[in-house]
């Protein structure tokens, strides 16, 4: 297969293929526990699967991974204060954004796409690509454009009625579950051991958030709906989606 990671690549290979014009997907990810049956990488390791398999179909190019993210809010990720979770503060993951934005730009890139593996990213990879571009037109650049995109929002309602039979809990509460550790087991199975899965109803929250958090709102295993229905073979559809859909997207977003 052809070689799409940068970092992988002599310089002069490097600018040879920006000459060409082709676009940067950059995986956005966390250092983040998911659950006693699983690594804590999965944030990293799958927008990275799923930018390399993009870049492939559409002549892209994979800008090494960012691999830690913003702080895991109870509600999304189980916390903060879970052990192995290892977060940056808010104005870091914007100024890196930022900082790596404004580095490719300098080397000619044009079209980028942040792909994001965390939720709580989100917010923060928006501000960052807009300081970049404002930072950008003050160099005289104006011609440098970014997509942000999450890869579960390309997951359909058929596949989501095939994997879940009916009883889909809502992706707020999918954090170690069924989604992610089905594209691990077909990914990375080596990092998943569903013997040590925990079966428990979904977490249920107040219609607020708290500070200080109360870590007994939060699932002893760390994990916001169980596991158990996770198989190689529901990940083997969601990855296959979830490329097919961000190609097709990418391939007309920045006509």
């Amino acid at each position: 297969m052809r070689r799409v990671h940068i970092g992988e690549l002599a310089w002069p290979a490097y600018v040879e293929k920006v000459r060409q014009g082709v676009p940067v997907l950059i995986p956005v990810g966390s250092l983040e526990q998911h659950g006693p049956h699983m690594s804590m990488n999965p944030d990293v390791l799958l927008p990275t699967a799923i930018s390399e398999r993009v870049a492939q179909n559409i002549d892209g190019l994979v800008a090494p991974a960012i691999a830690y993210g913003y702080k895991s809010q109870q509600k999304s990720g189980g916390g903060n204060h879970m052990p192995g979770t290892t977060s940056l503060d808010g104005l870091t993951v914007t100024q890196t954004i930022r900082d790596v934005l404004k580095e490719l730009a300098r080397h000619g890139v044009r079209k980028t796409v942040l792909v994001n593996g965390h939720y709580e990213n989100s917010a923060f990879i928006a501000e960052g690509v807009d300081l970049a571009l404002r930072e950008l037109r003050w160099d005289g650049i104006r011609d440098f454009s970014c997509i942000i995109l999450s890869y579960w929002d390309f997951i359909d309602q058929a596949s989501i009625d095939t994997i879940y039979q009916g009883d889909f809990p809502g992706w707020a509460v999918e954090h170690g579950g069924v989604l992610e550790t089905s594209l691990m087991l077909h990914l990375h199975p080596d990092l998943v051991d569903m013997s040590q899965v925990r079966n428990h109803p979904p977490a249920t929250f107040p219609p607020y958030d708290f500070f200080p958090i109360k870590p007994e709102w939060t699932p002893e295993s760390g994990c916001l709906s169980s596991a158990s229905r996770a198989s190689a073979e529901h990940g083997k559809l969601i990855l296959s989606v979830c490329v097919q859909g961000i190609g097709d997207a990418l391939r007309t977003a920045f006509d």
